[in-house]
């Protein structure tokens, strides 16, 4: 499992995501520079050990109403080959050195784990604790015969969204599911009691869900990811929150 070490990033993570979200096709605030918080989220580990994955919640208050992101990112220790434009920026932290930090809906190890979480293979991390499962995150997939072998094919950023179109692999053996393709979507503007039933006009495979704290202090969930059919999920939008 992960360790998080207590000690400094320069700049830190904030710093950098006010520079990068502006320019992301979701983020709403215009004209004025973001001013983020950090609301929540949680980690993932790499099996390999190499790559960090996080999933954080920040909140702009910038705007006349705050906005809370969900932004996924990776950490690594040298640069990822052919993703200089996922880069988010670059830091040095107190005890690794220096460290790349992508958009980890770019980085094939963030989106694998991601899958593998969302089809039970992987357990959430407490995003500021060593070795703390954390509970409150849920995920669910109501397929069976997948693994979490996949690739990413495709990356599309939409107005409240990123998709990830991935490739699932062949799993041999009977009463399993011939690879495919799935539509992984990373929900970006997280807001409580959305409705995703409806969202590509057929009931999701599968979900995670996690909590974030709201400016009043309180507790929210939602939907930190959705996984589609690809065959039926091309050209829908994500229903906003009642």
């Amino acid at each position: 499992m992960a360790v998080i070490h207590r000690t400094t990033l320069t700049p830190s993570k904030l710093e950098l995501l006010s520079s990068w979200l502006p320019e992301q096709s979701w983020y709403r605030g215009r004209g004025s520079k973001p001013e983020l918080t950090k609301a929540g989220g949680f980690r993932l580990d790499d099996p390999q050990g190499e790559v960090g994955i996080e999933f954080m919640a920040v909140t702009d208050a910038s705007g006349d109403q705050p906005v809370t992101y969900h932004v996924p990112l990776s950490y690594r220790g040298q640069p990822l080959d052919g993703a200089d434009h996922a880069l988010i920026g670059t830091a040095e932290h107190g005890v690794l050195g220096r460290r790349w930090i992508y958009d980890g809906t770019q980085d094939p190890v963030l989106v694998t784990q991601l899958f593998a979480l969302i089809t039970g293979e992987s357990e959430p991390q407490a995003q500021s604790t060593s070795n703390a499962p954390d509970t409150s995150v849920t995920s669910h997939f109501s397929e069976t015969g997948h693994t979490a072998a996949i690739s990413l094919t495709a990356v599309t950023n939409g107005p409240e969204y990123t998709d990830l179109l991935v490739q699932t692999d062949d799993v041999p053996g009977s009463g399993t599911r011939p690879g495919g393709q799935l539509i992984v979507r990373v929900i970006r503007i997280l807001e409580p009691g959305r409705d995703v039933s409806s969202a590509h006009g057929a009931k999701p495979l599968g979900h995670v869900t996690a909590n974030w704290l709201q400016p009043d202090g309180t507790r929210a969930q939602d939907f930190f990811s959705v996984v589609h059919d690809a065959a039926t999920a091309r050209g829908t939008r994500l229903p906003p929150s009642p």
